[in-house]
């Protein structure tokens, strides 16, 4: 058998290790499922709180009530800030009308801003609402009309509602915000009854409906997580998907001190965030259509007649830019708010290269020229790798006529082939396994920029050149349809861009200066790679084909400049390409 065998072992041990180590590292290493409970499974110990705050119900209507239409039944305060524009409903104190003003829905500037929020009964209605639980009191819900004490909120203007029971029980919500997307709520019981009462403050999250793109959990090299998400006790939670909930009952439990829970979609978040000293009991819960995450102290306060209980929370709502997650996880210190990214197995080395990749965007003004040069960093870091497989392949080259030699003389003869293949390896001193080593070295790599092309908000809507309007869509222009001088859309299955035809013309010119298979069926399959992988990548962001083809461009001119390094190995080279030239005159003949 040929030199290429270990080539196709190195292929498949790639494939096995890109595609399996997730389900070897759940078999191996499970995380164990957290422990779902229910009041009516377990007793809740004296002072302890419930968590079973109510999922809002879903609408009765068969028809979702106009967005125009629920903003107007009910009275609200504004929200205004440079991201964030909205309201909030007095009716339940609900924040639940907010879009994001720098993010775009379509590419076109005049398009409409993202909608994160909007009001029960609505296509889609999603929304937070922070509240109390106790007994002894007659707690608001969410029918309950609030007084404010402004009608605008603003980062310069906080807001707070207040609400008095029969009991003359005063509750009081002070909302404030920031520039970005963090809204802080601060909540006050005062109790000026006549007895002792235990109450709990809540936070709730509630969605009708999931993301196209939602995931059932977990993380695999095609997709990312979108669902459910939390942290806590400091350890990142991906293992619910919105399916998972549903088939655990309807509820997954978790308890924790401090932390955060919500629901990550690819480029937004929204995130309920308890005091981070506080133990809390924690939730997803699914009932029909209508998904919710919740928290609430794992304790009751005992509140005497005439004290106050103050209490804090937090809500992200916005878009998961990778700067702002990380400032607040750190001045805040709230954990791993920037895991909400899911930047998968090779994060340590994702996160780097993502800051490498924001600074070179901060510098040249454009994503594709930053991609770019990433692209020649990373190529420079893997310098020594590529250094020791082109010396691999370079090996290998320089033997390829004695092994053919050696095939021709033991083809009918196998076993004595492969031993005199292994003698002519030691005696020239050839590990053919070599080159395998940096191609598995470069396969985190790989992934971790794939993470990050595919995830950063920060690429959506970015311009490079020309035609590629945005990065994180596919190539737009195909010959299938004359580049759009045709009137038609081809199915994505054909509608291969500019840039997938760059990476398999790359990769077949890359093959072209690698040493080549004996076997003529290896070479078949090596023929058919570039153009098969061409098809494979054109669904994918422009950002990551744009990377690949460079990376493909950069590695030619390395291996070019290698080789002229070397002039029996061009000499060789020239020599090869006589003989096919030979070959097809001889064919002709």
């Amino acid at each position: 058998m040929d030199d290429k065998r270990n080539l196709i072992f190195a292929v498949l041990l790639t494939g096995l290790i890109l595609f399996g180590w997730p389900y070897v590292a759940s078999y191996f290493f499970p995380t164990p499922p957290p422990v779902a409970s229910t009041a009516a499974s377990v007793a809740n110990p004296a002072g302890a709180a419930t968590s079973d705050v109510s999922v809002e119900a879903a609408p009765a209507a068969v028809q979702a009530i106009p967005l125009s239409t629920a903003l107007k039944s009910s009275a609200r305060i504004m929200v205004e800030t440079p991201k964030l524009k909205g309201s909030i409903n007095l009716e339940g104190a609900k924040i639940d009308d907010l879009v994001l003003l720098t993010h775009r829905t379509e590419l076109a500037k005049d398009s409409a801003p993202v909608r994160l929020f909007a009001p029960s009964g609505t296509k889609n209605a999603y929304f937070a609402r922070f509240g109390w639980a106790g007994t002894g009191i007659t707690a608001p819900d969410d029918k309950t009309v609030w007084t404010p004490s402004s009608n605008k909120l603003t980062p310069s203007t906080p807001v707070t509602l207040s609400w008095t029971n029969a009991q003359s029980q005063t509750f009081e919500i002070a909302l404030s915000i920031d520039d970005n997307f963090m809204i802080t709520s601060k909540q006050r019981f005062v109790n000026n009854g006549t007895t002792a009462v235990e109450v709990a403050n809540f936070a709730l999250l509630s969605r009708t409906g999931k993301p196209a793109d939602a995931t059932s959990g977990g993380s695999i090299f095609t997709h990312i997580h979108i669902g459910p998400m939390g942290v806590f006790d400091d350890k990142p939670n991906y293992d619910w998907g919105y399916v998972d909930v549903v088939e655990n009952k309807g509820e997954a439990a978790f308890t924790s001190t401090g932390g955060w829970l919500g629901f990550t979609d690819k480029y937004w978040l929204g995130a309920l965030i308890p005091d981070q000293k506080t133990p809390v009991s924690a939730k997803f819960r699914a009932s029909g259509d209508v998904y919710q995450a919740q928290v609430i102290p794992t304790r009751y306060n005992n509140v005497a007649a005439g004290a106050t209980y103050d209490s804090s929370s937090r809500l992200f709502a916005g878009a998961k830019e990778m700067a702002v997650l990380n400032a607040y996880s750190q001045d805040l210190g709230i954990p791993y708010l920037d895991y909400a990214i899911d930047w998968g197995w090779f994060w340590f080395i994702a996160i780097p290269f993502f800051w490498i990749l924001h600074w070179l965007f901060g510098v040249f003004g454009n994503f594709g020229v930053a991609i770019i040069g990433l692209t020649v960093i990373v190529r420079l870091i893997m310098y020594p790798v590529a250094q020791k497989q082109f010396a691999s392949m370079a090996q290998m080259r320089a033997v390829q006529p004695k092994l053919k030699a050696l095939q021709e003389r033991w083809k009918d003869d196998k076993p004595r082939l492969q031993q005199e293949m292994m003698s002519l390896y030691k005696e020239e001193k050839v590990n053919p396994l070599a080159g395998c080593l940096p191609i598995l070295l470069q396969i985190p790599i790989f992934f971790a920029l794939y993470k990050i092309l595919l995830l950063s908000i920060e690429m959506r809507h970015q311009p490079f050149v020309l035609w590629l309007k945005d990065l994180s869509a596919p190539d737009p222009l195909t010959p299938i349809n004359l580049f759009g001088l045709l009137p038609f859309d081809p199915p994505s299955f054909i509608a291969i861009g500019i840039l997938p035809i760059l990476l398999g013309v790359t990769m077949w010119l890359m093959q072209r200066l690698n040493p080549q298979p004996m076997d003529e069926i290896q070479k078949q399959v090596f023929a058919v790679m570039p153009w098969f992988l061409m098809f494979i990548m054109a669904p994918f962001a422009a950002g990551l084909q744009l990377y690949w083809v460079m990376s493909n461009i950069v590695s030619i001119a390395q291996q070019k400049w290698l080789y002229s390094r070397h002039p029996i190995l061009r000499e060789q080279m020239a020599r090869e390409a006589q003989e096919k030239a030979q070959a097809k005159a001889n064919a002709k003949a």
